[in-house]
């Protein structure tokens, strides 16, 4: 009994240490791959503020197209007009600040010298 007992807890041991070396290969291997080859973006950066700008764009048309209807006294509901003005006016400040922190970039590389 003691034997099989000793035999049961080798056994366990060494397939418990053959399990850890393989996920540490598994990972080893992982992160070589992330970094041997790097991946392609999903979609360019150009594309990405195109559609940015699409989306505020829309926002804003809806808040002018809601200011409107409320003015025209079709639509009585002001909390919604509301949250419509300050989502289009958010979505507004933050383009401005990426617009500036983009212009900011594009002025200090105009500024290294190489």
């Amino acid at each position: 009994m003691i034997n099989k007992s000793a035999a049961l807890q080798a056994y366990q041991n060494n397939m418990g240490t053959l399990q850890r070396n393989k996920r540490q290969q598994n990972i080893e291997n992982t992160v070589a791959d992330g970094l041997a080859k790097p991946q392609e973006p999903r979609t360019s950066f150009e594309d990405t503020v195109k559609q940015s700008l699409n989306k505020v764009n829309d926002m804003q048309s809806e808040k002018t197209a809601m200011i409107e209807s409320f003015a025209a006294g079709e639509n009585t509901n002001v909390h919604e007009l509301m949250i419509t003005m300050q989502k289009a006016g958010l979505a507004m400040n933050m383009t401005s600040a990426v617009r500036g922190k983009v212009l900011s970039a594009y002025q200090e590389i105009m500024r290294m010298q190489f």
